[in-house]
């Protein structure tokens, strides 16, 4: 079915997702993963799905989770890290177990998004939302449109001193322990595993003059986050959320059921505590989709049209998404004239909802809008309501109907 019409009222759909988004920043409690403003932010979409959506279903899941874990390793691993370059001068051989320990559960943990040592850390309840819309006839294809509820903790590095100085700090301060591993081998060996070290010792020089710039450093990670503060989460991802609600309010303001095409929305929580209502939501939903193709189309942060990306790659770069999908959103941008790109949530980068799906196998691709070298606004008390830009929206949301339409016609089972 042709959705032409929906496609020119892109401005149209912006604005009432600005006006959403503003509603929810303004009038809900803070969302952080778990909480009582994540439960309230899946109620009230869940609501306005049910209601302004046209949908049959909007189902509230639950899931349980230790939402603190996904940062609370730093202070695991930074500890550590201080440990050692003490131990260092006393007992290299447990200076070289306690490095190599903080830096694995550093890769397990945010660099893999393993559940490592999650149960260390308060158990909570998220929450994540199912909507469906069901066609007039028989079902041969299912598309969800995804995006995730829930705010982050703010970064105060990146608030204070941005993208560059957040990540050339957490990159210094991860360089320090390999500096002090290296220091550790190399005493081990040619000095014995067990023994003080005499200032004598060309080691001693290289190893207390490090401290300096190494020690505060390490400190200064244990502030990476601040868990008690909660962004509003305007762009990440109330922006994701709304770009599926929108098109699902749009088909239904225009009188569009499609005739064979299932279409729905996953409101995922707790992304920014390593994609845990995504997860749990693969887990609880094996099985349930298998009985024709079904696709997701995840979102994360739409903010900047010079910006707009299908990423091919996702999780630090580790997980591969789905090809078709994302090739397809880029043939409706071309289709449309609208510019996007390819490209990759790339190491150091994190990761977004579609990885999870990927990894519970789904197929889904993932969407973005912004720039992955991290901008002012990203996890920051900058991502407000009135730090949006509809122009990008606008064009995300064009590309996606057309994407839509071009599933409904069958494009995928083609490919």
């Amino acid at each position: 079915m042709k959705l032409q019409s929906i496609i020119d009222q892109k401005a149209k759909a912006a604005k009432y997702i600005h006006d959403e988004i503003t509603y929810i920043c303004k009038n809900l409690p803070k969302r952080d993963p778990g909480s009582e403003g994540e439960l309230e932010g899946c109620k009230y979409m869940a609501k306005v799905l049910k209601e302004q959506c046209g949908c049959d279903s909007a189902e509230l899941e639950s899931f349980k989770e230790n939402p603190g874990s996904f940062y609370g390793w730093i202070y695991i691993t930074v500890t550590c890290m201080l440990a050692a370059s003490a131990l260092l001068f006393f007992l290299p051989v447990a200076s070289i177990v306690l490095i190599v320990f903080g830096l694995v559960l550093a890769v397990l943990q945010f660099g893999l998004y393993w559940k490592f040592v999650d149960r260390l850390f308060p158990e909570k309840t998220g929450h994540n939302v199912t909507a469906i819309k069901k066609p007039t006839g028989e079902v041969k294809r299912r598309v969800f449109f995804n995006g995730h509820v829930d705010a982050a903790w703010e970064w105060p590095v990146n608030y204070a001193l941005g993208g560059v100085g957040f990540e050339s700090h957490a990159i210094l301060g991860f360089l320090g322990a390999f500096y002090y591993l290296a220091l550790s081998i190399i005493r081990t060996v040619t000095e014995g595993p067990v023994g003080v070290m005499s200032t004598a010792s060309p080691l001693w020089g290289w190893a207390i003059w490090a401290l300096i710039p190494f020690v505060p450093l390490w400190i200064g990670l244990f502030f990476l986050w601040n868990e008690r503060r909660v962004v509003d989460g305007a762009n990440d991802n109330l922006s994701g959320c709304y770009m599926g609600i929108a098109l699902m309010k749009m088909l239904q303001d225009e009188g569009i059921t499609f005739e064979n095409t299932e279409v729905g929305v996953i409101i995922t929580g707790s992304e920014e505590a390593g994609l845990r209502g995504a997860l749990a939501w693969g887990d609880a939903h094996q099985g349930e989709f298998q009985d024709v193709p079904t696709y997701i189309l995840s979102y994360d942060t739409i903010y900047d049209p010079k910006q707009l990306m299908a990423n091919y790659r996702n999780l630090n770069g580790t997980v591969k998404t789905d090809k078709e999908i994302c090739d397809l959103f880029m043939e409706a941008a071309q289709d449309l004239g609208i510019f996007c790109k390819k490209g990759m949530v790339p190491p150091m980068g994190g990761a977004t909802d579609d990885a999870a799906f990927v990894k519970k196998g789904f197929r889904s691709g993932g969407i973005t809008g912004l720039n992955h070298k991290l901008e002012n606004y990203y996890h920051t008390r900058r991502d407000t309501w009135d730090n949006m830009n509809e122009e990008g929206m606008a064009d995300c949301f064009a590309v996606s109907a057309k994407f839509l339409e071009k599933v409904d016609e069958g494009a995928l089972e083609k490919k």
